[in-house]
This record gives C-alpha cells, sequence and structure tokens, in this order.
C-alpha cells in the first residue's frame, strides 16, 4: 500500500469480493470490495499494489 509513493503497509489480501460474492479474481474496469489484513486505513489516492512471490529452481 502506497500513500504519497511511501509504503505504508505490506501485508495479504485478506477477501476479494464482487458484489456479495467472494471471488479470485475481478477483470479491469470492474469494481470490487478488497480486504486486508491488519489494516484498514485507507485514504483518497492511496494506491495497493499486488504482487506474488514465486520460487523458481536454480538451472545449471
Amino acid at each position: 500500500m502506497l500513500r504519497d509513493n511511501v509504503i505504508i503497509h505490506d501485508g495479504k489480501i485478506s477477501s476479494l469480493k464482487r458484489f456479495k460474492d467472494d471471488v479470485n479474481e475481478v477483470l479491469s474496469g470492474y469494481e470490487c470490495g478488497i480486504g486486508i489484513d491488519s489494516f484498514n486505513d485507507l485514504k483518497i489516492d492511496d494506491i495497493i499494489e499486488s504482487y506474488t512471490y514465486e520460487e523458481i529452481a536454480p538451472t545449471l
């Protein structure tokens, strides 16, 4: 979570909803609700960035 280009929170998304249904993804351009673990201080112009860690086996 970024506010004025400063990281203010780094945590997991606890829920993602489209209307009242829990969903795994929401297409671009559609509204949704996002729950974030241990954070509820969202303000206008905050930026939510999401990412995943991917473990890649080394190759020789």
